[in-house]
């Protein structure tokens, strides 16, 4: 089950690596089966044939050789930083003994980790097994390494005055002209990117993962999707358009079973970082839900790995995601986490699950459905319930004609709001929406939970889609979103009005007292008196904080919070909606 979400904050591959294809190197031609091939990365220098001299060539290694070789060959036998193991023979004196006395083992007769003494290789299919293994999982890692590696290089058009003539890669916001630099920023910083990356690719039940294609998004072939940890190739990709200003936000939401929401969520923030995203993704064993902003390169590309993503196969689809004007300044920042449920409801999902939810309507049977009910209960005749399952704030500013909508803060209020109104709702039908569906989902789920109504509706995409097709529709007003814009506009109506004054204003800002957290509509005349608070109280605390001693802190609570019930009490009386007809 997937559609546009909301409220995700507070309610809300190259064909080729960067340095080779890691099949050998170094000197002189390896036999098969004495040596493992070297990192593609790390052309290390001849070694000294003395006991002094190993020491000494060590030293010589440079550090990003010294920092991976240990670890793609941690385990392998092969030995530190690739040692040769061929037959004693051929071993010089003082480097390497073979054990015991006797002559030299040929190589045939080379040990394996886990393979008894004595035992004669051919002889041990776990043996056998066990090296396959250490293989692929070596060849995975430096793959990996070396794709994350070509994602940073900043193409030749980029390479300008601007971005400095030395500049080949950037990654974290730096830039490095030398290919061990970049070596050396991944090895230290990006080791648990790269491991998972290679742990998508290699598994043990798995077997040999497929090394014709370096690009692309491959989960594991198993009965339960799993979670593909790839990163998309962005080499073909300007720096500037991959980073470009001018952009959108998406919002979408997928509602699946997610057996590891860890790695969902690992995945998520490195997608993110890779395609320069803003915005607030939150994970659950229930699904995900995101907003997202940055440049339109960046957000086709997020959709189209979000689409490949095994995990949400026959479930995530292109109109679930809704896009509007932005970019990833409307953020301040990413946050991608792991939460109990993906949009805040206050219920346990095992309880009350998006299963169980509503009717879905398009946006074109919603707005039959909500032209019919208006009719009807101009005449006072309705049995219909249209109602805003979205927080006072928002349906402040804009809201469907007709709607009931409740009081209430935040959405983990809605339940108990429900629990309070159940003869509101008794032998009704009732049509639900919010901004982009998901609240709806485990809403109309709840209330379907409690057996009053006669039937439960919801809006399928939202308000968000419904204005795609109906801009002039019968929703009225702004459409609140959760980041820097607050509001997005389909049309020209003003619905509400400035706290002071009165004059109709419907652009949000944040109170000016430093303790609350509310949003406050003060048109610029009245800014410009001084009441950028939301209410007299605040005022009145913002003057106090300059004159308090240090570490005192004043109480979110003011005459907003003061005023408003928790969870406000309907009248069961006779409504008569407004219609919007003067």
């Amino acid at each position: 089950m997937a559609g546009g979400g909301e409220g995700t904050g507070g309610e809300d591959n190259g064909e080729d690596g960067s340095g080779g294809d890691g099949s050998g190197g170094g000197d002189g031609t390896p036999r098969a089966g004495q040596r493992r091939a070297r990192s593609f990365h790390r052309p290390l220098p001849a070694r000294r044939t003395s006991a002094s001299g190993t020491k000494g060539g060590r030293r010589g290694a440079s550090l990003h050789a010294a920092l991976w070789c240990a670890e793609d060959f941690r385990g392998s036998g092969a030995g530190r930083c690739g040692r040769r193991r061929g037959s004693g023979a051929e071993r010089k004196p003082g480097l390497l003994r073979a054990a015991g006395p006797g002559p030299a083992r040929p190589p045939q007769a080379e040990m394996v980790p886990g393979e008894a003494p004595g035992s004669p290789r051919g002889n041990g299919t776990a043996a056998a097994e066990a090296v396959a293994a250490r293989k692929q999982r070596a060849f995975a890692r430096r793959k990996a390494f070396s794709l994350f590696v070509k994602a940073k290089e900043v193409p030749a058009s980029a390479r300008g005055p601007a971005g400095g003539e030395g500049m080949r890669w950037r990654c974290c916001r730096q830039a490095f002209g030398e290919l061990a630099g970049i070596h050396r920023h991944v090895a230290l910083q990006h080791a648990g990117d790269i491991g998972q990356q290679a742990a998508a690719e290699v598994s043990p039940s798995s077997g040999p993962a497929p090394v014709g294609k370096a690009d692309g998004l491959k989960g594991h072939s198993s009965s339960t999707p799993e979670i593909s940890c790839m990163l998309p190739d962005t080499s073909h990709v300007s720096y500037d358009d991959l980073t470009s200003k001018v952009g959108e936000v998406l919002l979408y939401y997928c509602y699946c079973e997610v057996k590891d929401p860890e790695k969902l969520c690992a995945w998520q923030k490195a997608l993110c970082q890779h395609l320069h995203l803003t915005g607030k993704v939150r994970v659950a064993s229930e699904g995900i839900n995101g907003t997202v902003g940055g440049s339109k390169v960046a957000t086709n590309l997020y959709i189209e790995v979000m689409l490949s993503q095994p995990l949400f196969k026959d479930i995530l689809r292109q109109e679930d995601f809704k896009s509007s004007a932005g970019g990833a300044r409307c953020f301040p920042d990413l946050r991608v986490g792991v939460f109990k449920e993906i949009v805040p409801m206050g219920i346990d999902p095992k309880i009350v699950s998006y299963k169980e939810t509503g009717i879905h309507l398009s946006p074109q049977e919603f707005h039959r459905e909500v032209e019919q009910y208006l009719s009807q209960a101009s005449q006072g005749q309705s049995d219909t319930i249209l109602l805003d399952c979205r927080n006072f704030y928002e349906s402040k500013i804009g809201h469907f004609q007709g709607c009931l909508a409740p009081d209430i803060r935040k959405f983990s209020y809605f339940p108990s709001y429900v629990d309070e109104n159940l003869e509101l709702f008794k032998d009704k039908r009732v049509l639900m929406y919010c901004t982009g569906g998901i609240r709806c989902e485990r809403g109309s789920a709840y209330l379907r939970s409690k057996a009053v109504c006669r039937e439960v509706y919801q809006l399928k995409g939202g308000i968000h889609k419904y204005l795609e097709e109906f801009p002039d529709g019968f929703y009225r007003g702004k459409l609140f979103v959760f980041d820097d814009r607050y509001a997005i506009c389909s049309n020209e109506d003003i619905i509400s009005a400035c706290r002071y004054c009165g004059t109709l204003w419907d652009q949000y800002k944040l109170c000016s007292s430093q303790h609350c957290r509310q949003l406050v509509l003060t048109c610029p005349s009245c800014c410009n008196k001084g009441l950028t608070a939301c209410c007299p109280v605040c005022q009145e605390k913002e003057l106090k904080v300059t004159s308090m001693a240090l570490g005192q802190t004043l109480k979110e609570e003011c005459e907003c919070t003061r005023r408003r019930p928790r969870v406000p009490i309907e009248h069961v009386s006779q409504r008569m909606p407004d219609t919007g007809k003067d």
